[in-house]
């Protein structure tokens, strides 16, 4: 459910998911999106699984920086950019982009995160000019047995 308090800033609404609605608002010349709880979902305590997996990967430049989080809604920066699956229909990943998304991947397994998205990261990769965002933390898990570089690698070997 949104919070009243960022009802003066007229969010509107910029994608649907299973799990959550995110809207997105303007405030002093920046744009903000929140996620909430989509209402048709079971789905039991995501968006603050989320909003604790934002704020330790922030540490390490991972995600939209978070902004403040509550009962089932977090606020972050807006990420400006595109799909990961619309980047690739026009367009090839670069030695660059890959380096930059099994960077992240690292850090992930490194801290023994597990994303759970990475072997299909279609739409959980934000490419903005020529960086990448790995965005929806809502499924994460701390695991010793983490795997997101090696789904990324099979994603690779199985997309080529």
């Amino acid at each position: 459910m949104m919070p009243d308090k960022l009802l003066k800033y007229n969010p509107v609404i910029f994608s649907k998911g299973k799990r959550g609605l995110i809207y997105i608002f303007i405030k002093n010349k920046k744009t903000y999106a929140i996620k909430v709880k989509n209402p048709s979902s079971e789905a039991i305590n995501r968006i603050n699984i989320e909003a604790d997996f934002l704020r330790l990967l922030n540490k390490h430049n991972i995600g939209p920086k978070l902004i403040e989080s509550g009962d089932d809604f977090i606020v972050y920066k807006f990420i400006k950019g595109i799909t990961l699956k619309e980047f690739l229909k026009k367009n090839k990943l670069t030695k660059k982009l890959i380096s930059d998304i099994m960077n992240q991947c690292k850090v992930l397994d490194d801290l023994k995160i597990n994303k759970e998205e990475m072997h299909h990261p279609y739409k959980n990769i934000i490419i903005n000019k020529h960086k990448a965002y790995l965005i929806d933390f809502e499924r994460c898990h701390f695991t010793s047995r983490v795997k997101n570089v090696n789904q990324f690698k099979d994603f690779l070997r199985d997309f080529q």
